[in-house]
């Protein structure tokens, strides 16, 4: 496993390894992940003036007249890049985007998860986080043909993935990411891979190496690897359950083997400051029009604002399978989806959770009845609130949240508005084939 701490480590892998090429990878609002290629030469200077782009050509970066962007390779993400060929091998660095004066870019998602984690640091945490990332494969990016009918933790011959999911981890494994395991999830098809938790600014960075990862193992095999949320008719969606905990040096701090199900005060307002700003923050982390055909009750999709231990209805889920132990102790945000911006998502989820510890919310109790199965009246009796239902919804809830502006920057806050309130009307004015098949013979 490669481990470059270093400019220095870089430049001598580099040379005494005969690398073609380094990719900088960087990512634009919605999380598209963009990178150019430069040679073994031009890496020192690189490394300390960084290399110029246009940034006005990218989502949500900055205007015409402002557009010279410097990317800024961070030397301790160097990794080769298993799918490539191995002689003259190309690897790869994530950047931090800079104006050219050297200022962080307010526009670069990765600066805005990086702010506030100092937030977090500077009240003496480190945030740990460990998304769990569903996705589909198909027989071709034409039509979403699934290559098997297996179910939840089946295994061959019905898994028809296995083989990809494998070469998958030895990929994941030579960049130097930790896998916890593999399995069939519960629609055809579709398959997820558990990573080991990671700090949160490194986990962003693995989310979209795990993504390409995934992606490009896939086609190497003749099939095709999607995270949009919901490419199914009648099946489960795909989501990123996200495990998260705030440690303060080797202490957990949402630990407390005193109080009840063992969460600290920390932890009790942290939930409660996802509970409580949920609403705002779904359109980051539930970002497209697709999003919300996931998040619908009857598919294990967790639409309904309220918590539990064990019951997988609710929208937050403090995991129990190793009670009592304070490095297992964490909570699990199950709303998000695989197609979110892992920076932007991550960091709203910490600015809410955040908002609860610092105005010191209060968590209502939990909730272990089966929720889907209750009827409206009793939801609304014990104050159980729901997710939007459309991205149009979520971005009105979005617009007004002075939270996310803030989490986020305006900069991007603005940006990332205006170009969902775009995808929402180019969508709305959309026919649909259902629509055709309905209305059509009827008028």
């Amino acid at each position: 496993m490669l481990s470059c701490k270093t400019v220095e480590d870089v430049l001598k892998f580099t040379k005494d390894n005969d690398v073609a090429s380094v990719q900088f990878w960087f990512t634009d609002v919605l999380g598209q992940l963009k990178s150019f290629s430069v040679t073994p030469d031009e890496l020192p200077l690189a490394f300390t003036e960084g290399m110029g782009f246009d940034g006005s050509s990218i989502e949500g970066f900055a205007r015409i007249e402002e557009s010279d962007m410097v990317a800024v390779p961070d030397p301790t993400t160097f990794q080769l890049l298993p799918w490539r060929p191995r002689e003259r091998p190309v690897g790869r660095l994530f950047c931090d985007v800079c104006t050219p004066d050297g200022v962080p870019y307010e526009g670069d998602p990765r600066y805005a998860l990086k702010r506030m984690l100092k937030r977090v640091s500077e009240k003496g945490y480190t945030c740990y986080i460990g998304p769990e990332l569903e996705y589909f494969y198909f027989k071709s990016d034409a039509a979403p043909e699934v290559l098997d009918r297996a179910g939840y933790f089946d295994t061959t011959p019905l898994d028809r993935g296995a083989d990809l999911r494998r070469s998958t981890i030895f990929a994941l494994q030579q960049m130097g990411i930790d896998v916890e395991y593999s399995h069939h999830e519960v629609a055809p098809s579709q398959h997820e891979i558990d990573l080991r938790y990671d700090e949160a600014l490194r986990m962003a960075d693995i989310t979209q190496t795990y993504r390409i990862a995934v992606r490009e193992t896939a086609r190497q095999h003749g099939a095709y690897a999607t995270f949009m949320p919901k490419p199914l008719f009648g099946q489960n969606g795909s989501g990123m359950h996200v495990h998260q905990s705030l440690f303060q040096g080797d202490r957990n701090a949402f630990f407390d083997p005193s109080e009840p199900f063992h969460l600290s005060k920390i932890a009790r307002c942290y939930i409660a400051g996802i509970l409580k700003h949920a609403r705002e923050i779904v359109a980051i982390t539930n970002q497209w029009v697709n999003s919300y055909k996931r998040l619908v009750p009857g598919y294990e999709a967790p639409v309904y604002i309220a918590w539990a231990r064990r019951n997988r209805s609710t929208m937050v889920r403090v995991p129990m399978y190793k009670p009592g132990k304070e490095k297992a102790t964490r909570i699990e945000f199950r709303a998000p989806d695989p197609a979110c911006n892992p920076y932007l998502a991550f960091a709203v989820m910490l600015g809410a959770g955040l908002a609860g510890i610092e105005n010191n919310y209060e968590l209502p109790d939990p909730v272990e009845e089966d929720i889907y199965g209750m009827k409206g009246a009793d939801r609304d009796s014990r104050g159980i609130g729901s997710l939007p239902g459309s991205l149009h919804e979520a971005i009105l809830e979005c617009e007004k949240s002075d939270l996310v502006r803030e989490t986020i920057g305006g900069h991007i806050f603005h940006k990332f508005i205006e170009n969902k309130k775009i995808e929402w009307e180019m969508y709305r004015i959309q026919v649909s084939s259902y629509e055709l098949e309905r209305y059509l013979p009827m008028f």
